[in-house]
């Protein structure tokens, strides 16, 4: 037992460097320059020893997923009202893109392969799903504290939320990502009834 609680406690760090290392060569490389030898390597690692904790490379890549959706969970607040818990789930937002860019540069190279690769598309819906089901209770939540219009479709907006970002997520390296999140998410707030400036109302505000 002691023995194998250490082989754990071993275990989880390397298998989150290697998380890590794909992650960083999957933003700088694209899903296409993705190679597991080279993963291996940026941690010190041979390909055989990272087929240990990730036997497939789509095993790897929902490693990845799950570390972006980590980095995506982050930016809701445990406690709250809704309206509040959504502001800062974009006020969230706004900052990973500011200081980790790299993050939406790795959800539009997984999503462009997943048109093609229903391993992938599999493991994109599965996040896309939680992150919708999250956002439409968020939604629902605000509605029955009275801060958005209870005319508002929770599913349909939170769909549209999920949508939102996919697209600037999408959009070519050079483009200005930051400021069409910013702007999106600025509309977004507007719509709902949540913007942070006084005096400005959204369709969704009572």
């Amino acid at each position: 037992m002691e023995r194998q609680a250490r082989r754990q406690k071993t275990a989880e760090p390397r298998r989150d460097e290697l998380v890590r290392a794909a992650y960083r060569l999957l933003a700088e490389r694209g899903f296409e320059g993705l190679r597991t030898r080279d993963v291996a390597a940026a941690v010190g690692l041979n390909v055989a020893t990272l087929h240990y904790y990730f036997p497939t490379k789509e095993a790897l890549v929902r490693g990845v997923v799950e570390h972006a959706q980590e980095r995506f969970r982050a930016t809701l607040a445990a406690k709250g009202r809704a309206d509040d818990l959504l502001r800062s789930h974009f006020e969230g937002l706004r900052h990973l893109g500011r200081e980790e860019p790299e993050i939406f540069a790795v959800m539009g190279e997984l999503a462009l392969r997943a048109a093609r690769d229903p391993a992938i598309a599999s493991i994109m819906k599965e996040m896309d799903q939680i992150w919708h089901a999250t956002l439409r209770g968020l939604l629902r939540r605000a509605q029955e504290d009275h801060a958005i219009d209870k005319n508002v479709d929770a599913s349909d907006a939170a769909a549209l939320i999920v949508a939102t970002l996919k697209g600037v997520y999408l959009l070519p390296a050079g483009s200005p990502r930051q400021e069409r999140l910013t702007q999106a998410l600025r509309q977004l707030e507007r719509w709902l009834g949540i913007a942070k400036k006084t005096g400005e109302r959204g369709v969704g505000r009572i």
